[in-house]
């Protein structure tokens, strides 16, 4: 069997962890899923030993895989988690998740943001591409002609007096003011997000983005959530080898400072 043979043969463990829900599926080399995909609630709290534990039990039945893929809800930075806001638990700043899921599985392993990964699974590759996942809160990717950008936590952002993107349109903001002003806070985000960004295709995904009446303009479009999942094999491909082998030099994270400390 030569290189390329065997490249298309492996099989991809592609977990999404989400602030709700932590899902997994093995992905062929074309994204497809290989059997089933496996989902289990996100354990309260959702502390980086409970998560690990909780993915560990989750991929159990899906034993056969070669590598691993990760989307995670936060900042990456050499290969360490740096935030973790939907996941709301201690202990996630400078916890080497990748490090601690390779020695759980044996396999090796990649991560990315999970806006990113779904980003990869649905964009054309042309131009300047924005992706949004509506769950929990905001997930935010940019793409330029197929590349990916720079990781910029736009959830975290003001957007509206003290309000972040994760509490104008995250689902908590979903509950307490119902559909029909949500979307209309969504529809202020994209205008916003045009304007700010200049993006020639935005892509919109998360179990939220169901929720957003049609039709919208010509270059916003609905992707399906498992996106989230299938983009996880796209961490693989050989243009993104340069990336993550800078994600992968040492990197020591400065102390955090928290809110009203001195």
């Amino acid at each position: 069997m030569n290189e390329t043979q065997q490249t298309t043969s492996l099989l991809t463990l592609a977990i999404d962890i989400g602030g709700s829900h932590l899902k997994a599926a093995a992905l062929n080399a074309a994204g497809a899923m290989a059997g089933e995909a496996v989902r289990v609630e996100t354990p309260r709290p959702a502390t980086p030993k409970s998560v690990v534990a909780a993915l560990t039990g989750l991929v159990k039945p899906l034993d056969h895989f070669d590598r691993v893929s990760i989307g995670f809800p936060g900042v990456l930075k050499g290969g360490m988690v740096l935030t973790a806001p939907t996941l709301e638990a201690k202990g996630w700043h400078g916890f080497d998740l990748g490090a601690a899921m390779k020695e759980r599985l044996g396999r090796p392993v990649r991560l990315l943001n999970d806006a990113s990964v779904q980003g990869l699974g649905v964009i054309d590759g042309r131009g300047l591409e924005c992706v949004l996942t509506m769950g929990t809160g905001m997930g935010f990717a940019l793409f330029q002609d197929g590349r990916l950008a720079p990781h910029l936590e736009m959830s975290q952002h003001p957007v509206r007096k003290d309000w972040t993107y994760n509490e104008y349109v995250g689902h908590a903001a979903l509950e307490a003011i119902g559909k029909r002003h949500w979307n209309r806070r969504m529809r202020r985000v994209m205008d916003i997000l045009e304007t700010v960004v200049n993006y020639d295709m935005l892509y919109i995904g998360g179990g939220n983005a169901r929720l957003i009446p049609t039709p919208l303009p010509e270059h916003v479009k609905i992707v399906p959530n498992a996106a989230g999942i299938t983009g996880g094999v796209r961490l693989w491909d050989e243009r993104l080898d340069d990336y993550f082998a800078e994600a992968a030099a040492p990197f020591v994270p400065a102390p955090r400072i928290e809110p009203g400390a001195e």
